[in-house]
């Protein structure tokens, strides 16, 4: 798509399709139950699917994985009046995450590079290495929701998946700061390879 064409996203859409439905969960929850709070974040994470769609023509990969195990998570909970189903929600969301993540370094792809290289401009070691770790990170995130939602309670549980894996999230982030600057490209490097992208892509 040329840049001519291309439609650029408001500001407040990202973070209304990433945290929007999460907030209407919350706010459900607490306001009737864990059932109610699974159908509003469905109906949630469709209408904000369908919103980016609407605004960017596309949908974003990560989004769209969480919201097919949300809907189905989610149906089967419902269906079966069952919490378990949708307790167990993150922790494949997580395994999922990591498994796309261990699969891109086996055939020597980094994933992460193709969503975050505009804003993360990393040398080829760096990818790997950082894909390595969020893989790792998604793994213990997704074994720290089974043993919660297994012997907390379902108040705990809730302000964990709606503000603890965030919080945590924003931790792992911060700590990675460090290693990145030391794998960053220089601002030559990084137009370097931009413009090798370019010969290639022509």
């Amino acid at each position: 798509m040329s840049e001519a064409t291309e439609t650029k996203a408001p500001a407040w859409l990202r973070p209304a399709v990433d945290y929007g439905p999460l907030a209407i969960f919350f706010a459900t929850y607490w306001l009737s139950d864990l059932m109610m709070a699974t159908l509003a974040i469905m109906i949630a994470t469709a209408v904000a699917l369908l919103l980016s769609f609407m605004i960017e023509r596309r949908v974003p990969p990560m989004p769209l994985v969480t919201a097919v195990v949300v809907v189905v998570f989610g149906g089967l909970t419902l269906w079966l009046e069952d919490e378990t189903f949708f307790k167990m929600k993150p922790t494949i969301v997580q395994l999922l995450f990591a498994a796309a993540l261990f699969a891109g370094l086996a055939f020597k792809r980094p994933l992460l590079k193709p969503l975050l290289g505009s804003a993360w401009p990393l040398d080829e070691a760096g990818w790997v290495k950082l894909s390595s770790r969020f893989a790792w990170f998604f793994v213990a995130m997704a074994a720290l929701n089974e043993a919660i939602w297994r012997t907390q309670s379902t108040d705990f549980w809730v302000t964990f998946k709606v503000f603890g894996i965030l919080a945590l999230t924003f931790v792992f982030v911060a700590s990675q700061i460090y290693f990145m600057r030391s794998h960053m490209l220089s601002i030559d490097e990084d137009e370097t390879g931009d413009e090798r992208s370019g010969g290639l892509k022509s």
